[in-house]
């Protein structure tokens, strides 16, 4: 078992211990449409894994984690923590830099963001404020070389969910984790400018029906809302409590239930 290289906001870390129950090692691949931090993939250090994601930066550090991650390590020991640095390295253009460099940003802004946030305006630019003194450290060299030699095993794919569920084939289980889009309250967006609407969840159910008649496994998991029980309607089902932390702040923290959505 080990921990992801990065922080997301709505990892399903507290929920491992039930997410566990589900996977078997006779399952001969893992895939995941909505990667984040891979914290599911990573817990579990499955021996073959899709990972999918719509964000392109999160993909491509993956993939240099991967493939040169002594490159990376070496393009953050340049790196210092603090506000001036943050917002110095904010402000680059991604492309401007080489694909290691590239990484390296990425998991510094990751590393130390607010509440491991990631959020975009409408031109594609990466606008999460510092996060301040308790973001904790840039992950250790140990720790990339570590998950570097779990991402191995996985094939990366920067592209939408269903895109990456058309590859799904019988003996594939399958772990989804969607952005959540709750109308009745205000719940965290992933991707401000790729915003999971009404039309994705139809396309998610739609999809989750689609594995079911391949006889691919799935888990599904989403907030307790209309939504999620829409998802839900017509498999297994499991609601578990979780603790969740609303704005990020340690007094804004409350109960809420998650929903198992599984075939």
């Amino acid at each position: 078992m080990s921990e992801p290289f990065l922080r997301w906001a709505g990892s399903k870390r507290q929920l491992l211990p039930i997410l566990d129950e589900y996977w078997s090692p006779k399952h001969r691949r893992y895939v995941e449409p909505f990667a984040g931090s891979a914290c599911f993939f990573f817990h579990l250090r499955p021996h073959r894994a899709l990972l999918g994601d719509i964000n392109t930066e999160l993909i491509a550090t993956f993939q240099q984690v991967r493939n040169q991650v002594s490159d990376v390590i070496a393009e953050l020991r340049h790196l210092r923590k603090g506000k001036r640095e943050y917002l110095a390295l904010r402000a680059l253009r991604p492309e401007s830099l080489n694909p290691a460099a590239r990484a390296a940003r990425f998991i510094y802004l990751n590393r130390y963001c607010f509440n491991g946030l990631f959020r975009t305006n409408e031109a594609g630019d990466f606008n999460v404020p510092y996060g301040g003194r308790r973001t904790g450290s840039i992950p250790s060299e140990a720790k990339l070389r570590e998950c570097s030699l779990q991402l191995v095993g996985a094939d990366l794919t920067a592209t939408s969910f269903e895109i990456t569920l058309r590859k799904t084939k019988k003996g594939d289980f399958v772990y989804l984790d969607p952005p959540y889009s709750v109308a009745a309250k205000r719940v965290f967006r992933q991707y401000d400018a790729m915003a999971f609407d009404a039309a994705k969840i139809e396309l998610l159910r739609f999809w989750l029906h689609k594995l079911a008649t391949k006889s691919v496994q799935f888990l599904a998991t989403y907030a307790d809302s209309h939504e999620g029980r829409y998802l839900a309607e017509g498999f297994n089902v499991r609601r578990a409590r979780v603790r969740r932390n609303i704005a990020g702040f340690v007094a804004k923290r409350r109960h809420a239930y998650e929903l198992l959505i599984s075939n």
